[in-house]
């Protein structure tokens, strides 16, 4: 083998390694020269303040406004229940025990002031009237028996104290027969007259009009519990709603006040005004009643209807910023408060009550400051 070809043989392998180590640095140099230059920063942070860099998107993200102090009138919520106006509410009792003769009204009936509602055949009712036929009987005796001592005084032949004794029987006579009449007149027995027939019945009138809402009795029944009622007569054509406010919200309600009342039977809420607050403060629930008053003549609000009644808060001046202001983090609400062009520090504050898409700031913020308001979480890092 010539010398030149051995060198040649002898060369080749590395040559080609070389040529295969200058391709291939090339080609190192060629991707890192086609490599993208790094993006800048979005957010630079020097201590607490958050810097927004010019080129970067967060400037086309967010949107800064100024707070300002208006006049809030936060609105809360209170349970509440339709209730009948005591005052056009009554529970008839009997006023003798004794046998039902008959209902005259039922369930639902409407009924007016002196309509008889029920019959009750009471044995006590004939002692009653016994009592006042005796009343009646020694009051005649005793003005008859005042009128000849009178005149055997005007002859002076009766002495003076007859004369003062007949007036003093008189007198008794005559009150006894007053109570007896007014215990029957009690009864509803009107006149004195006595039952028909040798019946004791005794008939019980309507005190109000309105309608029978609760009947416990039946004819025949015999009926001896005088405290209990036998029939339940209310006038709903006008009824409250009432609310229980609690002690930390007494401040806040008063008589007039706007309510807006919710039913859960109804989907369109009701507008009315606060017509009384309680003076007492129920010592088991800790919360006063507040009633607010409604015209009921299309029967719409039943008493038992469970409701809702949004009232307004006395008007104060505050500070109100959108919910997308604030930034909920742990126990902690905050917003970010622009210190000076876009640089930004996380301000803790306190909130109040919300008031639709909007919430009150107790604490933490001042009028003119410049708050993030939209997309404030992209700084929460």
């Amino acid at each position: 083998m010539k010398p030149r070809h051995f060198l040649l043989k002898f060369l080749a392998p590395g040559v080609v390694g070389f040529a295969v180590f200058i391709f291939s640095g090339r080609g190192m140099h060629a991707r890192e020269a086609d490599a993208p230059a790094l993006a800048p920063a979005s957010l630079l942070h020097e201590g607490e303040r958050l810097i927004v860099p010019d080129k970067s998107p967060l400037r086309r993200a967010l949107a800064v406004a100024i707070v300002a102090e208006e006049t809030i009138a936060a609105p809360f919520t209170l349970p509440a229940v339709v209730e009948a106006d005591p005052a056009r509410l009554v529970k008839v009792l009997t006023p003798l025990a004794g046998r039902i003769v008959s209902l005259n009204k039922q369930l639902g009936a409407e009924v007016k002031a002196g309509d008889v509602l029920f019959t009750v055949d009471a044995a006590d009712l004939a002692q009653a009237q016994a009592d006042a036929a005796k009343a009646r009987a020694a009051l005649g005796l005793a003005q008859r028996n005042l009128d000849r001592q009178r005149e055997l005084d005007a002859a002076e032949i009766a002495a003076r104290h007859d004369v003062d004794q007949a007036r003093s029987d008189y007198e008794q006579a005559a009150s006894e027969a007053a109570r007896a009449d007014a215990r029957l007149a009690q009864l509803g027995v009107r006149g004195g007259a006595a039952p028909a027939a040798g019946r004791h019945v005794l008939a019980v009138r309507a005190p109000i009009s309105g309608r029978v809402v609760d009947l416990a009795a039946a004819p025949g029944g015999y009926w001896n519990d005088v405290t209990a009622p036998l029939m339940t007569v209310a006038d709903l054509s006008y009824v409250f709603v009432t609310a229980n406010a609690q002690e930390k919200n007494l401040a806040q309600v008063r008589t007039g006040q706007p309510a807006s009342v919710k039913f859960d039977a109804y989907p369109a809420p009701l507008e009315a005004k606060v017509g009384f607050v309680g003076e007492l403060l129920d010592p088991d629930t800790r919360t006063v009643k507040v009633r607010i008053p409604f015209d009921n003549r299309d029967g719409l609000l039943k008493p038992g209807m469970f409701a809702q009644a949004t009232l307004l808060a006395r008007p104060h001046p505050g500070i109100i910023v959108p919910l997308t202001a604030v930034v909920q983090g742990g126990f902690s609400a905050r917003t970010f408060v622009e210190v000076a062009p876009w640089q930004f520090e996380p301000r803790i504050v306190t909130l109040g009550a919300q008031i639709g898409e909007r919430v009150e700031v107790v604490a933490g913020l001042e009028p003119g400051e410049h708050v993030v308001v939209r997309n404030g979480v992209l700084l929460n890092d």
